[in-house]
């Protein structure tokens, strides 16, 4: 049995599609069968139950949330919900050009998006998809628009380290934060070696003069930096070398209707049944949904054990899961 979490839980993830247009280093390479997605109404009711849970922060995340039609005005919704201070995203960034302003204007406030490789040929291999230039100009397009704008990098041994200063060279005169990722063990992310953030931190003290940055930058885990010289600052979220489990203050749902409370284990709260009964009213619905919410919370682990995969339970990928 595992200790239980005791901790205030306010920010809920929320996977709107477990569909993707790209691939990315945490998904699966190949198309795989993935659980019916929910409907953003139905999405919407669940986090309506949450913000009676005390939750007050909303990540939105998938698969690729921006594929999702009316993924605007879903965010003005929850924006809209008296109890909710902040609404964030993350994304691969292909539509972000897109659907910056209508983003921002709808009451986001920051986007990390995702970004594994600056060479063309290289982002082809790992996405899928020729669109750099697609996810830069969308990257620039959304600090412009007024959101916090976030690159999220994962380092992997042999694919793409060597590019470690060029994705640390963005934010030396933009106001963009470079965050890098410990790769995680789970789905895909058991097969890559992953390069720990000790080493990456390390390797940018030889070459830069580092500061504390003790600025608060978002909702998450992440310890930052700062370079000379640079308007941007640089953050770590290490989730294997730097186990931040005593201060993870957050839950996830899935777009098929699951309540995750780690991403470490397979353990979760199906809500389908509940969202999917049209003989109950809707204020009941929504007290039904804050019990189950209510329940994640408390049985919420007190840690992760990815120092230990033979402890780790989780089979699914990120993509299926909302990262």
């Amino acid at each position: 049995m595992r200790d239980c979490y005791n901790r205030e839980i306010d920010y809920m993830r929320i996977s709107v599609t477990n569909r993707c247009n790209f691939r990315c280093t945490y998904c699966m390479p190949e198309t795989k069968k993935v659980e019916e997605t929910l409907s953003l109404d139905e999405i919407y009711e669940v986090a309506l139950a949450a913000s009676r849970c005390g939750i007050t922060k909303f990540k939105i995340t998938g698969g690729e949330p921006l594929i999702r039609d009316g993924i605007s005005d879903f965010i003005k919704r929850l924006h809209d919900i008296d109890s909710v201070k902040d609404i964030t995203m993350t994304t691969n960034g292909f539509y972000l050009c897109k659907y910056a302003k209508d983003l921002a204007e709808a009451g986001l406030s920051s986007v990390n998006v995702s970004l594994d490789s600056l060479k063309k040929d290289r982002f082809l291999k790992i996405t899928g998809v020729d669109a750099l230039d697609d996810v830069m100009e969308g990257i620039y397009k959304a600090e412009k628009s007024g959101l916090s704008t976030k690159i999220n990098a994962v380092l992997q041994r042999g694919v793409n380290d060597d590019e470690l200063f060029d994705i640390i060279g963005l934010a030396k005169d933009n106001n963009i934060n470079i965050r890098f990722i410990e790769m995680m063990p789970i789905g895909h992310g058991k097969e890559s070696d992953g390069v720990s953030n000790f080493e990456v931190s390390e390797k940018i003290k030889e070459k830069y003069i580092v500061s504390a940055d003790n600025k608060i930058h978002g909702n998450g885990p992440a310890k930052y930096i700062k370079l000379e010289g640079f308007k941007g600052s640089i953050g770590f979220i290490s989730a294997i070398h730097g186990k931040f489990c005593d201060g993870c203050n957050r839950i996830r749902f899935t777009s098929g209707g699951k309540l995750k409370p780690c991403l470490c284990y397979a353990s979760n709260i199906d809500l389908k049944d509940i969202i999917k009964d049209t003989t109950i009213g809707p204020e009941k619905k929504i007290e039904l949904l804050e019990e189950k919410i209510r329940e994640c919370i408390t049985t919420k682990p007190k840690a992760h054990a990815f120092e230990d995969l033979s402890k780790v339970s989780e089979l699914k990928d990120m993509v299926e899961i909302g990262g």
